[in-house]
C-alpha cells in the first residue's frame, strides 16, 4: 500500500482526550500529516469550541471525564448530522465502539493503534465531510443563493449536499417563509442532474381539477377547455427535479395518483390511454404537520414514507438570528440597485431593530421589510424609524403563504356559510352553488361539524 499522502488543503480536526501526553502525540502526528489540528481535554470543551469553528472531523477517546465520547457522539450527532466522528477505544470499551458505528459513528480504532491506520481513516473522513473531486461539488456555486454564516445552515447544507449525490426522495420541512425551495435548488444543483431542468409547483396554490392536468398533462378534447395537448409538469422535468411544494395540501384522491406516478415511473396524460416513462427525482416541501395529517387520513401515509426517504428541517429566521443582519444587507444591495437607490446600508440602530424582531414570516418577511424601507429611503443609510414603519405596517403578526390564506378564507368562509343557516348543511351547499358531497368533503377538510352551528352551540373550534 503506498504511503498516506498530506491532504491538498488544511482539513480543520478537533482531537479530544484527557490523556495529555497523548493528546501531545496525536496533534504533534497530525499537524506533520497537514492538518490543522485543535485539541482540547473533554467533551464541554469540544462542543464549546465547536460553537466557534466547526471542526471537518472529529476523534475522541471513548474514555473521558464526565461526559463519555460515546455521549459526546451522540450530542454532536444532534447538533451536526454530516459531521464524521472516530472514536479511540481501548479493549473494554470495544463493544460500546461496534454498537455507536451502527448509530452512525463514522469508525473506531482500537489501541494502541497503527499510525498509518490512523491517517488512513481520517483521510477517508475527511474526504467524505468536504470533498476536493471536481464537479459541482468541488466550488460553492450550488449553495450560492443561500446566504448565511449560521453553524445550523452549514450543517444543512452539509446534509444536503451529501444527499444530493443520490436520487433519493427528500421531504423539506420548516416554516412557511424559511427557504425550502431555496434548499431544493441547492440540492439540484449539487446533484448529477444539474444540468437537466429544475420544475417548482405549489400543490396548494391551484385548484384540484387543474393540479391534476398541470403535474401530469392532458390530451386535446380531454375536458371542455383542452384545445390542445398539454404536457404536464413530470414530463417538463423529465431527467432533472422536481419539487411539490406544500406537498400537504395536496387532495386525497390526487395523492393517490401521485403514489401510482411514483410506483410506476411514468404519467397518462388526462385523456391518454397510454402512460409515459419520466425519470424524476422528487423533492417535497411542506409547513404542515404531515404525521398529524396522517393520524387524520388527510394525507396517504404510503405516499409519506415513499416521499420522506431522507427529511431535512430548515430552521426558522429566529433560530439562526447571526443571519439577519447578514440576509438584511444582502438584500439591500440587491433591491437597492431595484429601485436606483445610493446606499450604503442600515443605521446602527436600525439593524439592532431587525435582528431583535420576532419574524414570524422567517426570510420571507424579512425580504418584504427590506423591500418596503429600500423603495422609501431618502437617504444613503436606512434610519431605525424606517425599519420601525415597515415592521409596523407589514404583517408584523404573520405572513402567509397564498395557500395558508387561501385555507383561512376557505374556512372563515364555510364557518359564515354554516352559521347563516343555523347549521344546516344543504342549505349552506346551495349558497356556496357546490353539490351536498363536496361541501361536506370541504367541511370534513376544515374538521367543521354542521350540528355546533345550530342555535345556543358555542362549541366551534377557532379557526388554524
Amino acid at each position: 500500500m503506498s504511503q498516506q499522502t498530506a491532504p491538498t488543503q488544511r482539513v480543520r480536526l478537533l482531537v479530544v482526550d484527557d490523556d495529555a501526553d497523548m493528546l501531545r502525540l496525536l496533534s504533534m502526528r497530525l499537524n506533520a500529516a497537514g492538518y490543522a489540528v485543535t485539541s482540547v481535554g473533554s467533551a464541554e470543551a469540544a462542543l464549546a469550541h465547536m460553537e466557534i469553528e466547526r471542526p471537518q472531523v472529529v476523534l475522541s477517546d471513548v474514555r473521558l471525564p464526565g461526559r463519555d465520547g460515546l455521549a459526546l457522539f451522540d450530542e454532536i450527532r444532534q447538533r451536526h448530522p454530516a459531521l464524521p466522528v472516530i472514536l479511540i477505544t481501548a479493549h473494554g470499551t470495544i463493544p460500546d465502539a461496534v454498537a455507536a458505528t451502527a448509530k452512525g459513528v463514522f469508525t473506531y480504532l482500537t489501541k494502541p493503534f497503527d499510525s498509518k491506520d490512523l491517517l488512513e481513516k481520517i483521510a477517508q473522513a475527511a474526504a467524505l465531510s468536504a470533498p476536493n473531486e471536481p464537479g459541482p461539488l468541488a466550488d460553492e456555486t450550488w449553495r450560492s443563493e443561500i446566504v448565511s454564516r449560521s453553524t445550523r445552515i452549514a450543517d444543512l447544507l452539509a446534509e444536503a449536499r451529501l444527499v444530493a449525490q443520490s436520487d433519493a426522495s427528500v421531504l423539506l420541512r420548516g416554516d412557511s417563509g424559511s427557504g425550502k425551495e431555496l434548499l431544493a435548488r441547492a440540492i439540484h444543483k449539487a446533484s448529477p442532474r444539474a444540468g437537466k431542468p429544475f420544475v417548482a409547483v405549489n400543490c396548494g396554490a391551484i385548484p384540484e381539477a387543474l393540479l391534476e392536468s398541470e403535474l401530469f398533462g392532458h390530451m386535446k378534447g380531454a375536458f371542455t377547455d383542452a384545445v390542445a395537448n398539454h404536457k404536464g409538469l413530470f414530463q417538463m422535468a423529465h431527467g432533472g427535479t422536481l419539487l411539490l411544494d406544500e406537498i400537504g395540501d395536496m387532495p386525497p384522491a390526487l395523492q393517490v395518483k401521485l403514489l401510482r406516478v411514483l410506483q410506476e415511473r411514468a404519467v397518462r396524460p388526462l385523456g391518454s390511454s397510454q402512460s409515459i416513462p419520466v425519470d424524476v427525482r422528487i423533492i417535497s416541501a411542506t409547513h404542515r404537520d404531515l404525521d398529524a395529517a396522517m393520524e387524520s387520513a388527510q394525507f396517504r401515509e404510503d405516499l409519506y414514507y415513499r416521499l420522506n426517504v431522507v427529511t431535512l428541517h430548515l430552521p426558522t429566521l429566529a433560530q439562526r438570528r447571526e443571519d439577519i443582519t447578514l440576509l438584511a444587507n444582502h438584500f439591500l444591495a440587491k433591491l437597492a440597485a431595484k429601485y436606483a437607490k445610493r446606499s450604503s446600508g442600515f443605521s446602527p440602530e436600525a439593524l439592532k431593530c431587525l435582528s431583535q424582531a420576532p419574524w414570524p414570516g422567517n426570510v420571507r418577511q424579512l425580504y418584504n421589510v427590506v423591500e418596503q424601507v429600500c423603495a422609501l429611503s431618502t437617504t444613503p443609510l436606512v434610519p431605525l424609524s424606517l425599519v420601525q414603519r415597515a415592521l409596523r405596517s407589514g404583517p408584523a403578526v404573520e405572513v402567509l403563504s397564498f395557500a395558508d390564506a387561501k385555507q383561512r378564507f376557505e374556512r372563515a368562509y364555510l364557518v359564515d356559510l354554516l352559521k347563516m343557516t343555523d347549521g344546516n348543511a344543504a342549505d349552506a351547499a346551495r349558497l356556496a352553488q357546490r353539490n351536498r358531497t363536496e361541501f361536506y368533503r370541504l367541511l370534513q377538510k376544515h374538521g367543521l361539524t354542521p350540528g355546533l352551528f345550530k342555535a345556543g352551540s358555542d362549541d366551534v373550534v377557532a379557526g388554524e
